[in-house]
């Protein structure tokens, strides 16, 4: 019986961008690849729920990820194998063919010469979703065993169930609202964060919401300038974290991180959209609402109209 293909790969950095890649991954194991994952460490516990071949850390120098996963592939007698690199960085297309691995990627960044499949992007601008589901359909159809034609219209966070909202010391009986008032660095030099959490928490709270917020710890010092009013929990690991978005009657958050794990939970969200394109970079969800575009924020008025919207949608 002939093995299944096993295929490296590579997942970018960022928290949002990892969920956003689930669909490729999720279609790469419905095919029957053997996937193992490249990518930053606190990755394998988020994709934890899925029967992954193999992970390998990547800490972000190119020189130690490099050696890093020429010995994993040595260490495993992995002579045959594909390589899938969705960043179109130099640095991780230059870690493949560095380990050996003949890999598929994005032509950018003078990764061509890099790349054994050096496939060009497609013309039509689609969200980054799309777009790295894209690269693993023209890849595994050069492989002659390709994926679905399409990504479903969801993220599905495997391994990841509701929890009691009591566990994280939230009233069931309350209308419980989760905020997350930061987002690490800038987009094109602007701020990501909407100005109005507080404003937003103090009205909440008036109308007798609950309203939480649970930033990491390099980020609580900024969640308490941008909503000192709302109650801070104390961090959560990661796939906690994610069960918290799941107990909650709506999360409320940047285009960040939180907005992608809130999204592939499938938690309720209002995500604010003032210097991203939605089209590009919103959740990737259909119990997501995106309020605001490029260049102009949501007012506070019509984010509280929203919130009482769902929040009373059973």
């Amino acid at each position: 019986m002939m093995e299944s293909p096993l295929v490296y790969l590579r997942l970018p950095n960022w928290l949002g961008d990892v969920c956003m890649s689930l669909p490729t991954l999720e279609a790469l194991l419905a095919r029957n690849y053997r996937v193992i994952v490249c990518a930053r460490p606190w990755a394998k516990t988020l994709l934890s729920g899925y029967a992954l071949t193999g992970f390998v850390p990547m800490q972000g120098k190119w020189h130690q990820d490099a050696r890093t996963l020429r010995q994993y592939r040595k260490n495993h007698q992995h002579k045959t194998c594909f390589g899938l690199s969705l960043p179109d960085s130099l640095s991780s297309a230059l870690i493949f063919r560095w380990a050996g691995i003949p890999t598929a990627g994005y032509r950018d960044d003078g990764r061509r010469f890099l790349l054994r499949w050096s496939i060009k992007k497609p013309t039509t601008s689609l969200h980054a979703v799309e777009s790295w589901y894209y690269l693993a359909k023209q890849a595994t159809t050069i492989w002659q065993q390709p994926i679905a034609p399409t990504p479903m219209r969801s993220l599905h966070l495997a391994g990841v169930p509701k929890a009691d909202p009591t566990l994280f010391g939230l009233d069931p009986k309350q209308k419980n609202i989760l905020i997350a008032p930061t987002a690490v660095g800038l987009h094109k030099g602007q701020v990501k964060i909407w100005p109005h959490y507080e404003a937003l928490t103090q009205a909440l709270q008036a109308q007798n919401y609950q309203v939480y917020m649970c930033p990491p710890p390099n980020e609580v010092e900024q969640a308490l300038q941008n909503a000192p009013s709302a109650t801070r929990l104390d961090p959560l690991p990661l796939l906690a974290f994610a069960q918290l978005c799941k107990s909650v009657n709506v999360v409320i958050c940047n285009d960040s991180g939180v907005s992608h794990l809130a999204a592939a939970v499938n938690a309720p969200q209002i995500t604010l959209i003032g210097v991203t394109d939605a089209a590009r970079t919103g959740p990737w969800s259909d119990r997501a609402i995106c309020l605001g575009q490029m260049g102009k924020w949501p007012s506070l008025e019509n984010v509280l109209q929203h919130t009482h919207l769902i929040s009373t949608t059973p």
